[in-house]
């Protein structure tokens, strides 16, 4: 959400709005305007499942939300250590919020691993939650416990709820023929019963949901359904969980429409299937899976009732080599990948530059370099999409801001490609791809009409009088080449990365004409339309702005808005656009005396800023998997204003 609020919700981590009363059950329900949770455990703990579905009843609910999920990057990394905690943070509100929260207000642990992985982000003061069953003695020693933190007073600063949450569910799924080690492993749905008692969450979707989910086993579902509803009494009747809360719905957060929640790369699977609808072409995914992008994948593939064609090849190369053969034979193109598979993929996009076919590169950024960090994030791809390619080989750099973002910037990219006859990179991040918000459905007619004429006939006229068809004889206004389909009568022409004659498409060692061509391609991307930059400078007498791209919007946004309500002016602008950049970009920048670009590298924006608008930006990076924390950078932009 990007509408301005009190920013005061900004600054309080679950502040108390003030209002209390009584359950029916005689408990204290308090109104809290906002709430952090994490839920941390091991990577086969079903952390991620237990969150989502949280979130998903959240969302049903009416709140605006944001999560981080984080786990590990093993498949199965060892149980009980600190490499293989998975953890799922959700930030839920009445009003428009930005980001999944800097620190939780209440922490889920399911064994001693998830309580000192995650202690370190809780502050004095919060609630925890604390599996006791899994504190042995063994356990504990095995991330580095001495003694047992829930005895030596190590955590008297907390509200500490400790909870035998294995013994429990075992004892609740009694009645089902189980194990008690299968019967344990619903210990999740038992702390999701639980934390969903505490929030007023509804209940019936995850009812539902586990029903689907093991349709095949009802008595499976059963037993977790038991276990959930045991979760949600147990907080009912302890003693010791006096209080539940509540959060109201953020009805002044969303304009009117249908909402649903939607996960970065769920929105860019959307964007994508939009995109070729609107265009009337079938869209074809060449692809080999990698983390952060595989989920892109998989979606797509349950779509071929739009005229989606996924291809799973065999390695990087062979799928954007698909893919770029789809793309010359008339499909809306697409490839997946992480920044690895972006410099495998390197010589075809240098071939697409040569053959100037559209085709969307999508890639999902995480931690580098080489295998780097696969469940990560980080932004660090900017430089490689820009140049990383031999020869001048100019692409398109589009980059979205927020989770559900990602189908705008999606049908943006797809926009830029047909139009203008070239690869497109389109640059999320895992932070993006994993997380989730609230988005608005679009209605049809609100989408871009992205349909494209091809090539049909001859285009050009010889000395002799002769009709011929000219390949690369271009568009006057977009510079673009024409687009003909294999197989049309009259339009065959040849391919190839090695250089054009400009309009005939032979092939050319001529110097003069290769200039040409080189310099025509970078004027097509220089040429490309895209909005002017909108600056958020509310009160207009700012001397500092705050530039950012893609997933840092969020956190910026919430710094900005803790500074605005501490009254310290501060202008903020975003780009979308990283090639080209938009035209009033370099007035932007003039007019303020600072300008501070927070990015999750060392510096890759404010090097091209600097290069081009030689504007002395200031650099504030951070590259270490996670996102930026709101009060982190508001500390960072107030000290650059002052300095």
């Amino acid at each position: 959400m990007t509408s301005q609020v009190s920013s005061e919700a900004e600054q309080a981590d679950g502040a108390l709005v003030g209002e209390q009363r009584k359950s029916a059950g005689g408990k204290d329900v308090r109104r809290l305007d906002r709430v952090i949770i994490r839920f941390a455990g091991d990577s086969g703990d079903g952390m991620q499942l237990t969150g989502d579905r949280f979130t998903s009843e959240t969302a049903s609910f009416g709140n605006d939300l944001s999560t981080l999920p984080n786990f590990p990057a093993e498949i199965r990394a060892p149980a009980g250590t600190l490499p293989g905690v998975s953890s799922f943070q959700l930030h839920f509100a009445d009003h428009d919020i930005l980001t999944p929260g800097d620190a939780p207000n209440v922490l889920v642990a399911m064994n001693p691993a998830a309580l000192k992985a995650n202690i370190g982000d809780v502050p004095r003061g919060a609630e925890i939650i604390v599996n006791t069953d899994e504190f042995s003695k063994r356990a504990m020693q095995k991330v580095g416990y001495d003694t047992s933190p829930l005895e030596d007073g190590s955590l008297d600063g907390y509200s500490v709820h400790p909870v035998p949450l294995t013994t429990l569910t075992v004892e609740a799924l009694k009645e089902f023929d189980l194990s008690r080690k299968d019967a344990g492993r619903s210990k999740n749905m038992f702390a999701l019963g639980l934390l969903s008692w505490m929030y007023h969450r509804p209940t019936e979707g995850t009812e539902k949901f586990l029903r689907t989910k093991f349709a095949k086993k009802p008595d499976i579902a059963e037993a977790n359904i038991a276990a959930f509803h045991a979760g949600w009494n147990f907080g009912e009747t302890t003693e010791d969980f006096a209080v539940s809360y509540e959060v109201a719905p953020a009805a002044k957060a969303f304009p009117t429409g249908t909402y649903r929640n939607i996960s970065g790369n769920l929105a860019l699977s959307y964007g994508l299937i939009a995109a070729g609808r609107q265009a009337d072409l079938p869209l074809y995914l060449g692809s080999y899976p990698i983390t952060p992008a595989s989920d892109i994948l998989h979606e797509l593939s349950r779509h071929k009732n739009f005229g989606v064609r996924t291809f799973q090849a065999e390695d990087e190369i062979a799928g954007i080599g698909a893919a770029l053969g789809a793309a010359f034979g008339g499909s809306l193109a697409v490839t997946t990948t992480s920044g690895p598979g972006v410099a495998l993929k390197s010589e075809t996009i240098g071939l697409a530059v040569s053959l100037e076919l559209p085709l969307l590169i999508v890639d999902i950024q995480r931690g580098g370099p080489s295998t780097g960090l696969p469940t990560k994030t980080e932004q660090a791809d900017l430089l490689q999409a820009m140049y990383g390619r031999n020869g001048e080989a100019p692409v398109p750099i589009v980059a979205p801001r927020t989770p559900a973002d990602c189908f705008d910037a999606a049908l943006e990219a797809a926009r830029i490609a047909v139009t203008y006859r070239t690869p497109v990179f389109l640059l999320s991040d895992g932070y993006l791809a994993n997380g989730s918000e609230p988005w608005r459905i679009p209605e049809v007619d609100e989408l871009p009409d992205l349909r494209v004429q091809f090539a049909s006939g001859t285009n050009h006229t010889e000395d002799d009088g002769t009709e011929v068809f000219w390949p690369y004889k271009r568009d006057p206004q977009t510079l673009a080449r024409p687009w003909a389909v294999p197989g049309t009568p009259g339009l065959e022409h040849r391919i190839g990365g090695i250089e054009k004659q400009d309009g005939t498409g032979n092939i050319s060692y001529d110097p003069a004409n290769h200039d040409f061509m080189v310099r025509t391609r970078q004027a097509k991307v220089d040429g490309i339309d895209v909005p002017d930059l909108e600056v958020d400078d509310t009160r207009g007498d700012a001397t500092t702005l705050v530039l950012g791209w893609g997933s840092t919007y969020g956190p910026i946004t919430a710094a900005v808005r803790r500074l605005r309500a501490a009254g310290v002016p501060i202008a903020q602008a975003h780009l979308r656009h990283l090639n080209p950049f938009p035209r009033n970009l370099g007035e932007v920048l003039g007019r303020y005396e600072k300008v501070v670009i927070p990015e999750m590298n060392l510096g890759q924006l404010a090097t091209l800023i600097r290069a081009k608008y030689l504007v002395d930006a200031v650099s504030y990076n951070q590259v270490n998997g996670m996102p930026f924390k709101a009060e982190q950078l508001a500390t960072a932009l107030k000290e650059a204003i002052d300095d």
